[in-house]
């Protein structure tokens, strides 16, 4: 009877240390195969996101956001979505976006696809061409993606096709293109292998999700069965063999062997649990740091960011000063320069403003020596000259009759002489003293004109001469010098004109506005026109020299000094004289007074 109380408590403990060891063994394992999903899929998540810091897309920077694409029902979407709550790429925010179809894929620059989804890896090549997408594939065969991952149990290995990438224009760095496969056979065995691991993945999971699943007390009578059937196996045994003759502390003490080897398994699962939980921990550790470490890398770039646009901002702060100090030597040069030119003709100036000084008191004294000479000469010659005069009026008076027609033609000859001799002298005065008066009036034109008309009237009514004058203005100038210029300029108008033809002088004044170097200077300008002989073009500069005649004195009589005088009386008044004429049609003398 106590060996059978003894045989049913061992029988009890058993089971109880078999469905605990069953108990442990599935949470282990469950436990194990959760942990490893969440590593894989934060390293297939970190991976991905470490291809876009080593990629690089064109116009990347007109963007302001970075797009990351996921085709399918993956739950590689919310892996994504909780990295990029904390990481940029390309100092840009991250979105993530999912596609259920290969036509609604646009507006992203990397797209991630799953093999388990059974999408046509061509299809989706030709839909994103041209669209600077990146493609990212798991499980595909080798080189007919972009980036083809897989899972080698631990970890994920990659292969790339540089084709594909070079032909969409993208460029990826030598440090991602070191660590791919690049061997179709590699990439092949790697495959076997995964799939070998894989499938006996399969069957071990299926086996614990079939007896995870079952009726707790049928595991429980399932290990009795077992244990009643050791039991009985150990009976026959005994039975046959050495055991029948043990005594009963002999099996008592292999049972509590048995309890204690169950104690060992039990404390093996305990401490492999343990080891689990120590493994999540470090792991939860490792990922805070790998948090800390891009928050402070972040911090890094942000400061070596600010670092650099003060540098940026300093050299352009330097190349600016550079340039205006620059631009200050250079104008400082230029000012030197122009300084030392300038002190270079201004002494140059000076000599010549002092040799000009010197050549104008030189000049006017010779000018006041010639006029003297002139008056002195003229008032001597008129002494003789009216001595002469006077004998030969004496002559003609009281002897005109005992001379012959010779005598008395050589007399008259003798008498016209010593009066055109007179009228030359009365000329050569008259000259001299023009230019001397500076004391300037205002002139009414309108009214010398008038005055000229009177004194001049009867030699106008002999020519049957016909003056016409426009309105003309108010000048300032000598009086008397202007009247003698509208005579003279007016009598030649009248003398030089053809046979049997009525003179006809037009007088008319303009005012006009001249350049004189940086200066504009108004001035009146004059023209008398008339209907007479007109002048050659070779004789338009001589004539207004003094003493110069283009006729014999039978044809036109006068001494050849009245042109001489309007110039010398036009250049004292600041002003100059010259003419226009067609021989044989008229002329016209203009000349201009400063308004």
């Amino acid at each position: 009877m106590e060996c059978r109380k003894t045989n049913v408590y061992t029988n009890i403990k058993k089971s109880i240390a078999i469905g605990l060891l069953c108990c442990f063994y599935c949470l282990y394992t469950y436990a194990q195969h959760t942990n490893n999903e969440q590593v894989k899929r934060l390293q297939r998540t970190i991976l991905i996101y470490n291809f876009t810091q080593q990629i690089t897309w064109e116009n990347q920077e007109n963007n302001e956001r970075f797009r990351i694409g996921v085709l399918g029902p993956d739950r590689a979407i919310i892996d994504f979505k909780a990295l990029v709550e904390k990481h940029k790429a390309d100092n840009k925010p991250i979105e993530v976006i999912g596609f259920n179809l290969v036509e609604d894929i646009e507006d992203i620059q990397l797209l991630y696809v799953n093999n388990k989804y059974n999408f046509d890896i061509n299809y989706i090549l030709s839909e994103i061409s041209g669209k600077n997408i990146f493609l990212v594939t798991e499980d595909y065969n080798y080189h007919t993606s972009m980036i083809n991952i897989k899972n080698t149990g631990d970890s994920f290995v990659y292969e790339i096709n540089n084709k594909n990438i070079e032909r969409e224009g993208f460029v990826v760095l030598n440090s991602l293109k070191q660590y791919a496969i690049n061997s179709p056979q590699k990439w092949e065995n790697l495959y076997k292998t995964t799939e070998a691991s894989s499938e006996k993945f399969k069957k071990e999971e299926a086996y614990q999700q079939k007896h995870k699943n079952n009726n707790p007390k049928i595991i429980v009578d399932t290990i009795l069965n077992a244990v009643e059937i050791r039991d009985e196996w150990i009976k026959i045994l005994s039975n046959e063999s050495e055991l029948q003759q043990k005594k009963f502390a002999d099996k008592v003490k292999i049972e509590r062997e048995l309890e204690e080897n169950i104690k060992q398994q039990i404390d093996f699962i305990k401490s492999q649990e343990e080891k689990i939980i120590s493994s999540d921990l470090e792991i939860k550790k490792q990922l805070k740091y790998i948090e800390n470490q891009t928050i402070e890398i972040e911090k890094k770039e942000n400061i070596l960011q600010e670092k650099e646009s003060k540098i940026n901002i300093y050299k352009t702060l330097n190349i600016l000063l550079i340039v205006f100090i620059c631009l200050l030597l250079l104008g400082a040069l230029i000012i030197f320069k122009n300084y030392l030119v300038n002190k270079k003709l201004n002494k140059k100036l000076k000599i010549k403003n002092l040799e000009i000084e010197k050549q104008a008191l030189e000049l006017k004294s010779k000018n006041e020596e010639l006029e003297q000479f002139a008056y002195i000469a003229s008032h001597d010659l008129k002494e003789p000259l009216i001595t002469i005069t006077s004998l030969i009026s004496l002559f003609v008076d009281d002897y005109k009759d005992k001379f012959d027609e010779t005598g008395k033609m050589t007399l008259n000859f003798i008498s016209e002489s010593s009066v055109r001799m007179q009228k030359l002298i009365d000329a050569i005065l008259q000259y001299s003293r023009l230019g001397k008066s500076k004391v300037y009036e205002d002139v009414n034109c309108n009214n010398t004109i008038s005055t000229l008309k009177k004194d001049l009237r009867h030699v106008i009514e002999r020519t049957n001469t016909k003056i016409i004058s426009g309105d003309l203005p108010i000048v300032k100038g000598a009086k008397l010098e202007l009247r003698l210029l509208f005579q003279n300029l007016i009598s030649n108008g009248i003398k030089f004109t053809k046979v049997d033809t009525n003179p006809l002088i037009e007088i008319n004044c303009i005012k006009k506005s001249i350049s004189n170097g940086s200066n504009n200077d108004t001035v009146w300008e004059f023209s008398i026109k008339d209907n007479g002989i007109g002048i050659q073009e070779k004789h338009r500069v001589r004539i207004f020299s003094i003493f110069q005649r283009l006729h014999s004195r039978e044809e036109y009589e006068g001494t050849g000094i009245g042109l001489a005088h309007c110039k010398k009386i036009v250049e004292s008044h600041g002003g100059k004289i010259w003419l226009d004429s067609n021989e044989g049609e008229g002329t016209t003398f203009y000349f201009t007074i400063p308004a």
